[in-house]
């Protein structure tokens, strides 16, 4: 079976999930994400939402997708960009509605300018629609609530008519959450491709580089092993900036003495990679630096020994958090015991102002409710998260000694949960201090 065939395949199983779980009386209704411009006329690289993609492949922008199962002879409806050669002589060749029935397997497909007259009906007929506010779509959403309001207006005459209106993550962030065998070998991919970028970057960490330098390798690294660029946009943090969490200027020079922080990852196929690195720029840690390395990783590893089945994610947490805290006792930062400072948010939260884990797949925080009836989630085979702790020094708090003022590390890994454990994707990568070190030397 070809590649194409077997996507094909593989969201059409998807779609069928979908289908039973909605019933013959609900519609769900997916928006492809707008496209992002800069000024009048400049397009960005276009992103798919994640959540059509994961239902029906397709990429192209302003597309939406409809699933009505008590529409039995077309449950499963495509509105497209028609094909259009002058536009496609700019931004290049469009699908139109031939393309999504033919390879993408819709029952039904149309010019996307038909959707205000061919989607009402689809939605009077049913008593539940789910439909996702807010996602920038404002043409479809507008059209969505139209639609409703009119079909309630007549309901009790006609019999039918939605009622209700439901966020499509009820169904679908249980479903994504859960990876199959076919996005496992992706995330896998992007964890290998991001380690390898990673790998190479080091090497150019020096007194004098630029944070920018380190960036433009690691990106270029990506696209070179066949992602399609950065997950998000890469993270290069020298001496202060490594305490701005999601720093992304990039544009301060790496000094001697320093620490770099270096936060990203591939996007392949879709799927994400996520790295966090923390290097000593002139080549090896200082022992106030190493202590506080040593106290990042030994927080890292408490969290990982905690990652298998039936544990939750807020046990991995805490395992951190606890090792972290008894590290910020022992550098003279924080006072007290464990157990009293876990009671003291207020007080630790400068020094570790994060979580330690993010869900991770099609998107780099992917979906998926971290409590589950009021209590922390169990975590099951087949999840993928983040482990990624850090340990913050703001350069202007009094209890941080003076030598380590300015200080941010993190180290962040890939991690599968197995049916026995669970698997460091991106273990290729060392962190531990000498082999971080290591790196440097190429």
């Amino acid at each position: 079976m070809s590649r194409q065939a077997a996507d094909v395949a593989l969201h059409a199983a998807r779609r069928a999930r979908v289908l039973q779980a909605l019933g013959p009386n609900a519609v769900m209704v997916l928006t492809a994400a707008p496209e992002p411009r800069i000024g009048r006329d400049v397009e960005l690289r276009y992103q798919p939402d994640a959540d059509l993609y994961y239902l029906t492949g397709y990429v192209e922008p302003d597309a939406v997708a409809v699933l009505a199962p008590g529409r039995t002879e077309a449950p499963f409806t495509l509105f497209v960009r028609p094909r259009d050669p002058e536009a496609e002589l700019w931004t290049g060749p469009r699908g139109g509605p031939d393309a999504a029935k033919d390879l993408f397997g819709a029952d039904e497909a149309y010019p996307i300018g038909e959707l205000p007259h061919r989607l009402p009906p689809i939605l009077a007929a049913a008593d539940t629609v789910y439909f996702r506010l807010g996602t920038g779509r404002d043409d479809v959403e507008a059209l969505v609530r139209k639609s409703i309001i009119q079909a309630q207006r007549g309901r009790q005459r006609e019999g039918r008519g939605p009622r209700t209106l439901v966020d499509p993550g009820a169904i679908l962030d249980d479903m994504r959450l859960i990876k199959d065998e076919h996005e496992i070998a992706l995330l896998r991919e992007a964890a290998r491709i991001s380690a390898e970028a990673f790998r190479e970057a080091a090497r150019l960490i020096r007194p004098g580089a630029g944070e920018w330098e380190l960036e433009a390798a690691l990106d270029a690294g990506f696209r070179r092993r066949g992602a399609t660029g950065p997950a998000f946009p890469t993270i290069v943090g020298a001496g202060t900036n490594a305490t701005v969490l999601h720093y992304t200027d990039n544009a301060a020079p790496l000094e001697a003495g320093q620490l770099v922080l270096l936060d990203a990852g591939a996007r392949y196929r879709m799927y994400c990679g996520d790295i966090t690195r923390t290097f000593p720029v002139s080549g090896a840690f200082t022992p106030a630096q190493r202590d506080v390395y040593d106290a990042v990783l030994a927080a890292h590893d408490a969290a990982l020994a905690l990652v298998r089945p039936g544990n939750t994610i807020e046990q991995v947490h805490e395992a951190a958090l606890r090792t972290a805290l008894a590290a910020l006792i022992d550098l003279g930062v924080l006072r007290g015991t464990v157990d009293e400072l876990l009671e003291k948010k207020e007080e630790y939260h400068p020094f570790l102002p994060h979580r330690t884990s993010h869900w991770l797949g099609l998107d780099v925080h992917d979906v998926g409710d971290y409590k589950t009836a009021g209590e922390p989630r169990r975590l099951e085979p087949g999840m993928v998260l983040t482990v990624e702790p850090g340990i913050y020094l703001p350069a202007t708090h009094e209890a941080v000694p003076t030598a380590l003022r300015g200080t941010g590390i993190r180290i962040e890994d890939d991690v599968l949960v197995t049916p026995s454990g669970h698997e460091v994707l991106t273990a290729a990568l060392p962190s531990a201090a000498v082999e971080v070190e290591a790196l440097l030397r190429g």
